[in-house]
């Protein structure tokens, strides 16, 4: 089925674009069924390389798309389809965190982020594999560029879905960096809101002061569409901002131990966006500050882990990874609660001190990812590159631009000023657009 868009054709329905897809069902020109039908036929043909999917159930996927058909459009998703991870709950499919122990769990009801989908006639397509837990332990989830190498994670199932065309949308989570490295190594859009701007009721939670929901699109301007609907706000795209902004480059403590690739891509993106008009600085974190961030983002996430995770330790301690078990859950029993509290006393203090130097600059640009996905499956990556943003709380954006020296994609991360989502999307926009005329 070849169909027309304005002026865009693509050769299947999959691979249009969220608000595309939207606009067509609208119009009358597409159907929600054709939509899921081209999607399920793309798993078909790709599940065997890819294996995003934790759970699929296409009857039910084609009998919510004929549902959608059958009434007027409830919202600007509705007859969307859209994949969860496997930590979120929705009440018609199971939620088995990739964990032994859950192999037989149903929830009885919608976590918010489903209920919500619904309420505007977008379709749960489906549950994205994600690692145990939102951990470190990997699915089996391949790259959908080289099955060979990882697709990241912790929302592995959710990124390469979207990638591979099997799905326009997912929704992921991110503690450390599960939305933005996983995107970035298959070369979509990801994107991290400001915490606590999307809801987590449903949601397996692993650290409540860290854990963020995340959206994986293949444009901006899908990314905005998701957000719409999980945020319950009316839908308004945001105009480019243009180039009349200021972008600061972060190079953190850890720049050096990035691939040169990855470095070089986050150079040649301020050189274009300083030559196209933007106003080009440079941000440094102060090291009285900074000096130890990592371990204040470990402190947090493993203290509260360890006591999140305090069910599946007692009755099932031998069916959790070694990665998880020795990983996060014992050294967070070490953390003390003096240590605890001393680190988010220092959390706050380096949130302050971003939300101040916003005031020089309108977004940064730094790392997405080390590099490009590694070669092999036992490893999702290094997430160092996101895991200070996830601290701080800022909106972050990863884009797409280019490719690295095995041909696979890399990406440059953006970030926004706390709860200036909207002014991030922006100027993400604007960057897009110049990365596209590249």
């Amino acid at each position: 089925m070849t169909i027309e868009i304005g002026t865009t054709i693509k050769s299947r329905p999959s691979d249009l674009s969220a608000t595309d897809a939207a606009a067509a069902i609208a119009s009358g020109e597409l159907t929600s069924e054709k939509l899921v039908e081209s999607c399920l036929e793309r798993i078909e043909e790709r599940d065997a390389d890819v294996l995003a999917w934790a759970h699929l159930d296409a009857d039910n996927a084609l009998m919510q798309a004929r549902a959608a058909d059958a009434v007027r459009p409830l919202g600007p998703l509705h007859g969307v389809p859209v994949g969860l991870k496997d930590i979120i709950d929705a009440f018609d499919m199971p939620t088995g965190f990739n964990s032994p122990i859950y192999t037989q769990h149903t929830p009885r009801a919608d976590s918010a982020c489903a209920a919500l989908i619904r309420n505007v006639g977008g379709i749960v397509f489906g549950k994205t594999v994600t690692t145990e837990f939102a951990n470190r332990h990997p699915g089996p989830t391949r790259n959908p560029h080289d099955p060979a190498r990882t697709p990241g994670g912790s929302s592995s199932g959710s990124a390469a879905a979207v990638a591979d065309r099997q799905v326009p949308l997912a929704v992921g989570t991110q503690t450390s960096g599960s939305i933005i490295r996983p995107s970035a190594f298959c070369g979509v859009v990801g994107y991290k809101p400001s915490f606590g701007e999307i809801s987590r009721v449903g949601v397996k939670q692993q650290s409540g002061s860290l854990d963020t929901l995340g959206l994986c699109a293949r444009s901006v301007g899908d990314i905005e569409l998701l957000r719409a609907v999980l945020t319950a706000t009316p839908y308004e795209p945001v105009s480019p901002s243009g180039f009349g902004v200021r972008i600061a480059v972060c190079r953190p403590p850890e720049w050096d131990k990035a691939g040169a690739p990855a470095r070089a891509s986050v150079e040649k993106a301020a050189a274009d966006i300083g030559n196209a008009g933007a106003g080009i600085v440079d941000v440094e974190l102060p090291p009285t500050l900074f000096d130890g961030w990592l371990d204040v983002h470990r402190r947090i996430a493993n203290f509260e882990g360890a006591r999140n995770f305090g069910f599946e330790k007692a009755h099932y301690k031998d069916k959790l990874s070694k990665a998880l078990y020795e990983g996060r859950i014992q050294d967070g029993e070490r953390c003390t609660m003096d240590e605890y509290i001393a680190a988010q006393r220092k959390a706050e203090k380096m949130r302050a001190w971003m939300d101040e130097a916003f005031e020089g600059f309108d977004a940064i640009l730094t790392l997405s990812a080390a590099g490009e996905a590694p070669v092999g499956q036992g490893d999702t990556g290094n997430a160092t590159f996101n895991s200070l943003w996830t601290l701080l709380y800022t909106p972050c954006i990863t884009l797409p631009s280019g490719v690295g020296p095995a041909g696979m994609p890399l990406g440059i991360q953006l970030i926004g000023r706390r709860f200036e989502d909207e002014r991030l999307f922006a100027i993400a926009s604007t960057v897009e657009d110049l990365f596209k005329a590249r």
